[in-house]
């Protein structure tokens, strides 16, 4: 599953994760934490969009 910032369009992939966060591949979005933020523009979890 995919996951687009409303902000600035950055995607987060479960697939990917994020490792230049921390975040290790094939991290589940509601695994992340709750101070999960954007890394391109610091925006928080609630405003990202599930990708269809």
């Amino acid at each position: 599953m995919k996951y687009v910032c409303d902000v600035c369009g950055w995607v987060y992939d479960e697939a990917e994760g994020c490792p230049e966060e921390g975040i290790a591949p094939g991290t589940k979005w509601e695994d992340l934490p709750e101070d999960f933020v954007c890394p391109l523009c610091k925006v928080d979890k609630s405003n990202f969009s599930k990708e269809d």
